[in-house]
């Protein structure tokens, strides 16, 4: 068995990687001491830090708040649950009626378009007044506002979510679309057998994006009277006085967010690494 000696060529292109990454070490080092230095002097070493810790940052009272948050927490699960589906559907529908062809569907078009400039456009904390108190007043009766948290989700985060569909539908090239109907395919048999699992790779890291954020917009639901966890935290920092309670919610809301940003993170690098080697997406 014989074993090959690397040239002295090869030996020396190692040794530079090494020294490169030995390099690249000691830079990360020092700059990471360098900022926390900036941050000691800056932040933690000022007078006004031992009072922001005190109102902010006080672990007794995040432990004591930690459940009751918590539970108001489930219900913006609950919220977030139902809105998957109901975004999703209606976006759906948003987005083939806006890529429908032909002059008989212009009004479908038109609807379909003036719905999505409208509610893009429109803060979301006024279509949640809208649907919070607007609907119930029209309808003169009390609505769970659960409902109304995912009646207003849906309305804003479907228009959203429409414009990434259209957008990855309209990606694929109608080449795909003629040969499909020249093999027999219906239309909608072309859009689920052909043209939809092609643009799903294209819109999946903007539709990880928006999940992200919708996932952050469903704390807002207090405002409708629903003891999620900002109420709950709301209830908490009025009896104590300490604003402790809000950070507790802040970070449960970051800890349901990061494994999504993580894996949209991790699946834009493998799409950009395919597209980069040549492989068919």
């Amino acid at each position: 068995m014989t074993t090959s000696t690397p040239s002295a060529l090869e030996l020396e292109r190692r040794a530079f990687r090494r020294s490169r990454e030995r390099r690249s070490v000691l830079i990360a080092v020092a700059s990471t001491l360098a900022f926390a230095a900036v941050v000691w002097l800056t932040v933690i070493n000022t007078e006004g830090w031992a009072t922001v810790q005190q109102s902010f940052f006080d672990p007794e009272i995040a432990v004591q708040a930690l459940p009751e948050v918590w539970r108001g927490f489930l219900i913006n699960l609950r919220v977030l649950a139902f809105s998957i589906f109901t975004v999703g559907a209606a976006s759906l529908l948003i987005a083939l009626l806006r890529t429908l062809r032909g002059p008989v569907f212009f009004p479908l078009r038109f609807l379909a378009a003036a719905y999505t400039d409208l509610f893009r456009g429109l803060p979301f904390i006024i279509v949640l007044y809208l649907v919070g108190f607007g609907l119930p007043t029209i309808l003169g009766t009390r609505i769970d506002p659960v409902a109304l948290g995912v009646l207003a989700i849906t309305l804003t985060y479907s228009a959203y979510v429409a414009e990434v569909v259209r957008a990855g539908i309209e990606s694929v090239h109608p080449s795909q679309r003629l040969a499909a109907r020249a093999l027999g395919l219906s239309y909608a048999q072309t859009l689920r057998r052909v043209v939809l699992p092609q643009a799903l790779r294209k819109m999946t890291p903007p539709l990880m994006n928006d999940f992200i954020s919708m996932q952050k917009d469903v704390g807002l639901i207090s405002i409708l009277a629903a003891f999620d966890a900002i109420a709950e935290a709301k209830g908490v920092v009025a009896t104590t006085y300490n604003f402790t309670p809000y950070v507790v919610a802040g970070v449960l809301f970051v800890l349901l967010a990061l494994p999504t940003i993580r894996l949209t993170d991790w699946y834009t690098a493998r799409l950009r690494a395919r597209e980069q080697t040549g492989s068919i997406l």
